[in-house]
């Protein structure tokens, strides 16, 4: 991800997305930061800063790097300026925060080690039930007697899912019924870090409006004041977060003027 100045208030950015599958993931990141600069039409020698988040150790080529939950809030926070919580909805882990108006976390909880408030948990039932990512919240929304599962990890989950099939519960039902039992998790990670106002969903399941939906419809059931949202940008807050960090790094390394309002914020 990177950002290319297009006048004095405009700046564009690009992206690049491509599934692993069974690739060296390394390979994956040196071919997606190649085309992108293609696509910007620059060379690495243009690129001041090169930052990681997450899973950074992949990123050979990285000046810096930055804690996931850092980036989280301050890609939050540059893509819905009111957001004072987000949640962070991840491949393998989910977390929620709430931060102040500089992007400072002030406090956060994490689910448990197990996965089934994951999107590896979700990509695999919906594998097993022959449904894609894509296609998961669409259903769930048409949903009209749902079924959770009765257990919290991810493998009794799972067995619980093939019972449900070979008893003949819809496809709608169960992903509705799995869409509650991850809800359930995140609204309580909400109600212990009391969250309140606007909440971003952020990660790879946060354009899956039936989660989305099922968050929202908990949150209201346990009367917290809180409003849940994604942004057509959300599965990238983590990265522009870095991007924008930073930025604000290199100003700050390189005895430049101006910078970001962030200047004192302690929070990298």
């Amino acid at each position: 991800m990177g950002f290319n100045d297009q006048g004095d208030d405009e700046k564009l950015l690009a992206f690049e997305v491509e599934k692993i599958r069974k690739r060296n993931i390394k390979d994956v990141i040196q071919s997606c930061y190649r085309r992108m600069l293609e696509r910007l039409k620059l060379n690495e020698k243009q690129i001041a800063y090169v930052a990681s988040t997450g899973e950074g150790e992949m990123v050979d080529f990285r000046k810096g790097h930055f804690y996931s939950m850092t980036c989280h809030a301050r890609g939050a926070l540059f893509l819905v300026p009111q957001v004072r919580a987000v949640v962070d909805i991840g491949a393998l882990h989910s977390k929620a925060l709430v931060m102040d108006e500089r992007s400072k976390v002030l406090a956060y909880r994490m689910t448990s080690q197990c996965a089934s408030g994951t999107g590896q948990f979700l990509e695999n039932i919906g594998r097993y039930l022959g449904v894609t990512l894509a296609d998961i919240g669409e259903l769930s929304l048409k949903a009209d007697k749902p079924e959770m599962p009765s257990g919290i990890c991810a493998v009794l989950a799972e067995t619980d899912v093939i019972n449900m099939v070979s008893r003949g519960i819809t496809t709608q039902n169960i992903l509705k019924g799995i869409h509650l039992s991850m809800a359930r998790r995140l609204v309580n990670l909400l109600k212990m870090l009391k969250a309140d106002g606007d909440v971003l969903l952020t990660g790879g399941l946060s354009q899956d409006e039936g989660l989305r939906c099922a968050i929202d419809e908990l949150a209201e059931k346990d009367g917290l004041n809180v409003r849940i949202g994604a942004h057509e940008l959300s599965i990238f807050a983590g990265a522009l977060g870095a991007a924008l960090w930073a930025g604000f790094r290199h100003v700050r390394l390189s005895g430049l003027r101006g910078g970001t309002h962030e200047r004192n914020n302690p929070s990298m």
